[in-house]
């Protein structure tokens, strides 16, 4: 079977309509002033299933693949970053695929609606790639457990509707550090922060559209029906769910790429030095075959907030940091290149 039939085209062809028609206009205006994603917007991608991509036909979601996922999300990139990531707080958001039925009967249906978005809160201060080192304690206390400790850069945080946490339940084993850790799902009112939970924005230079927090966990309580899959088992809950999250990843960093090529080029036919367009000149049209050198081609003008290639190239740099750096996704490589397991 080729890889795009007919209905994946007309799903890229919606999506990319979409993303010129809505997203763009949206995203030129609001970067700039780091306003948040309108809910009107939202509500548009909600009518579009873009927030149940991933979920079965069951719970109300359109039941397709990862490459669905990512061809949508290449899409919206191209347009803003921070849009196509907004999906992901729907689509089986990292952990869900391991709630119970009662938990996926329950909440799949209004996230595949978008009117039941999360927040991922799993990095701490010195717990990033290395999730093993997560040291957010959960101690269990008569029905539940009260979680204490700090997390870092869970974007969304307050603009969720429910927040899915990592914390320590035991202490690991000696030489298994990714023991121990547990996954817990927590409803929460939209655009506060639950009892319990305090946090601030993170001072970003991209990835605008939402706020991303770093948030303190003081005896906040979260009951054992919370708990998402066994006790003890998150590493591998995170792990696997981090599998399409890279796809994503990957996804949004060609979207990116693609927007800016798309600027560069438009860019490059209009501006004229010299009598001719700088398309004209063997410099400029080196760059362009080369993937384009957006901020370069549009010179002085790419340094300033006027054109879109500024907001792709500031958002692009983090597609080599989050869900793993790239450091992290080589080890991973060859890893399983040269037929070795995780330590």
């Amino acid at each position: 079977m080729p890889y795009i039939t007919e209905e994946r085209r007309m799903i890229q062809e919606q999506a990319r309509e979409f993303t010129l028609n809505e997203v763009l206009p949206v995203a030129n205006k609001l970067d700039p002033e780091k306003g948040d994603i309108p809910m009107d917007l939202r509500d548009k991608m909600a009518e579009l299933g873009y927030f149940g991509i991933l979920i079965p036909e069951q719970y109300g979601g359109l039941g397709l693949g990862c490459f669905e996922y990512c061809l949508v999300t290449e899409e919206l990139s191209r347009g803003w970053m921070s849009v196509a990531s907004l999906i992901a707080r729907g689509n089986l958001l990292i952990g869900s695929h391991m709630m119970s039925e009662e938990q996926r009967g329950r909440y799949l249906p209004r996230m595949a609606k978008g009117e039941f978005l999360g927040a991922f809160s799993m990095s701490e201060p010195n717990a990033g790639s290395d999730i093993s080192n997560i040291s957010c304690r959960a101690r269990k206390d008569g029905t539940g457990y009260l979680i204490n400790g700090n997390k870092y850069w869970c974007t969304f945080a307050d603009g969720a509707d429910f927040l899915i946490i990592i914390a320590r339940t035991s202490d690991a084993p000696p030489g298994k550090r990714h023991m121990g850790l547990s996954m817990f799902f927590v409803e929460k009112k939209r655009g506060t922060l639950p009892k319990g939970c305090s946090g601030a924005p993170i001072p970003k230079i991209g990835y605008f559209g939402w706020k991303t927090y770093e948030l303190a966990f003081d005896n906040f309580r979260v009951e054992a029906a919370d708990m998402i899959g066994e006790e003890g088992h998150a590493f591998y809950y995170a792990t696997s769910g981090l599998e399409t999250a890279r796809a994503h990843t990957a996804a949004r960093a060609i979207g990116l790429a693609q927007g800016a090529l798309d600027d560069s080029i438009r860019y490059a036919g209009e501006r004229r030095q010299f009598e001719r367009p700088i398309s004209d000149f063997q410099a400029i049209r080196f760059k362009i075959a080369e993937c384009s050198e957006g901020i370069q081609i549009h010179g002085g003008a790419g340094y300033t907030t006027l054109h879109a290639v500024e907001r792709h190239w500031r958002d692009a740099r983090l597609t080599k940091i989050f869900e793993g750096t790239s450091e992290i996704q080589k080890r991973i490589i060859s890893d399983r290149l040269l037929g070795r397991g995780r330590n």
